[in-house]
């Protein structure tokens, strides 16, 4: 069995969804249009521009967040995940999206492929070396400013040689980090600096995540 196919069999007819971003939120879009081509009435609200045109183009209904509220459940991805299943998401740039999406729903549920777990199962969070945050443009010189006052360095994402841009317009930093020790602490840290608009640590979160591993899906639960 993999990931998909384990999310799969908690999708329900009627129920409303919360579509991540990211290559395993895309096999579970896959997989949910085949399931929807075979007669499975259900609506989605994607968390990019670029799953909610890959949706339509699957045949997947999607309708805007204010329709579907509350969802029933939200699947997505996550670029590091500890013991507690607390998470850092946002490497694929959708991150304030993605915690719009996934506070909206009643469950929220993580998925993690075969190809990458050693990497991402962490014992804590920080280890892959970067914390994405989201940041109004014309603030961005004072949150580098200010994240350096206290020691920590930032690289600004680029396409090519232009600043990256997130669907709401904003552009991005990663913090550059060696662990976290208090991701509660550092978490609101970053949110009290005027111009951040969301980080990617998302804490108290997931509900579970579906690990795959050599055909086989192992299944963990928040406490």
């Amino acid at each position: 069995m993999t990931n998909v196919e384990a999310a799969l069999n908690l999708v329900k007819p009627g129920m409303k969804l919360g579509l991540g971003s990211g290559a395993a939120s895309e096999r579970f879009l896959r997989g949910l249009g085949e399931r929807v081509q075979a007669g499975l009435k259900v609506v989605g609200v994607p968390t990019s521009l670029k799953i909610d045109a890959m949706a339509r183009d699957l045949g997947v209904p999607v309708v805007e967040l204010d329709r579907a509220l509350p969802l029933d459940i939200a699947f997505d991805g996550a670029d590091e995940v500890d013991p507690d299943l607390n998470m850092i998401k946002g490497y694929g740039r959708a991150l304030l999206r993605e915690k719009v999406v996934a506070l909206a729903a009643k469950q929220f549920i993580i998925l993690i492929g075969p190809e990458r777990v050693a990497e991402k199962r962490v014992e804590i969070l920080g280890s892959r070396g970067r914390v994405p945050v989201e940041v109004v443009p014309f603030a961005l010189p004072l949150v580098r400013h200010m994240l350096g006052e206290v020691g920590f360095e930032s690289e600004q994402l680029m396409d090519d040689d232009t600043p990256a841009v997130t669907d709401n317009g904003n552009h991005l930093l990663h913090v550059l980090v060696d662990g976290i020790e208090n991701p509660a602490d550092f978490d609101l840290f970053l949110k009290g600096i005027p111009g951040v608009v969301e980080t990617g640590l998302f804490l108290d979160m997931a509900d579970a995540v579906f690990i795959e591993t050599d055909g086989q899906v192992e299944e963990l639960r928040r406490a």
